[in-house]
């Protein structure tokens, strides 16, 4: 750790596994959410690097003695507080079976479901009982590639703040909006703005090229293996179906939403 890190940052060594701010670090990894005061524990120095970049607020970074390196290539604010932790202490903390060498607790934005459904032509990823948090972390991923405003998360699916989602996301999850909101409301304020919402089923619905994605619009990705739940379906503007010519029964989710963002945003490229 360089001599001009030390000084711009206040660091103290911790030694036991009670310490406050590491039963803090324990209980946000263990709880898979947000705490209390709205914070978020995250490992591993490319996530940390994501979520710096991304310009969030650092309340404590822990890291794990030996791995002081790690700090000098990250950007993390001046302002942080940076406990270095002996390695039993460290791997008490922390979720994950191989630690990666440096955690932290973070601020995240809170979003809203009007920012998430805000602009002209908002494009909505609706996620309706995924249960895979890779799944839930790679359409958030794909959103926010191909233009997305925002992801709604409906109850029943896995948790955005998921350690495994925000992995998947590859820090996705720290930029684009992502609301979780009831079923009722998502669909009112869809209809009050009107966009339209499309559910993605495996089979009967329209091909997504004959589908208008460049208008307002909501993308509907059910549950891996049931799928849309009916009352969703019922609810539905239209359904879109992608058709595969190889001998399978259908995709898998994050795939089958990714593919359809993205021709989404093919179609609104041509306007």
């Amino acid at each position: 750790m360089s001599t001009a890190y030390k000084r711009a940052h206040h660091i103290r060594i911790v030694q036991s596994r009670q310490n406050a701010r590491v039963k803090e670090l324990r209980a946000a990894f263990a709880r898979a959410s947000r705490t209390e005061s709205g914070l978020l524990a995250i490992e591993g120095e490319h996530l940390l690097q994501e979520a710096a970049s991304s310009g969030l607020k650092f309340h404590t970074v822990f890291v794990e003695q030996g791995s002081e390196a790690l700090l000098d290539r990250l950007q993390v604010p001046a302002t942080s507080d940076i406990l270095v932790l002996l390695p039993e202490v460290f791997t008490s903390a922390v979720h994950t079976e191989s630690p990666q060498g440096i955690a932290a607790l973070v601020d995240l934005p809170s979003f809203t479901l009007e920012k998430v459904l805000a602009g002209v032509r908002p494009l909505v990823l609706i996620a309706a009982g995924l249960q895979d948090p890779g799944n839930l972390g790679t359409l958030i991923r794909s959103a926010e590639a191909f233009g997305a405003t925002g992801c709604v998360v409906l109850p029943g699916t896995v948790s955005p703040d998921n350690q495994k989602t925000m992995r998947a996301s590859a820090g996705s999850i720290f930029r684009l909006p992502c609301v979780i909101a009831c079923e009722d409301h998502v669909f009112h304020e869809l209809a009050q703005r009107g966009i339209r919402t499309l559910a993605a089923v495996a089979t009967g619905g329209q091909p997504p090229a004959q589908l208008d994605l460049a208008r307002p619009c909501a993308l509907i990705v059910g549950n891996e293996g049931s799928g849309i739940p009916p009352s969703l379906l019922r609810r539905a503007d239209a359904r879109v179906t992608i058709s595969t010519p190889g001998p399978v029964e259908s995709l898998n989710a994050a795939i089958a939403g990714s593919i359809l963002l993205y021709e989404a945003a093919r179609q609104r490229q041509q306007l």
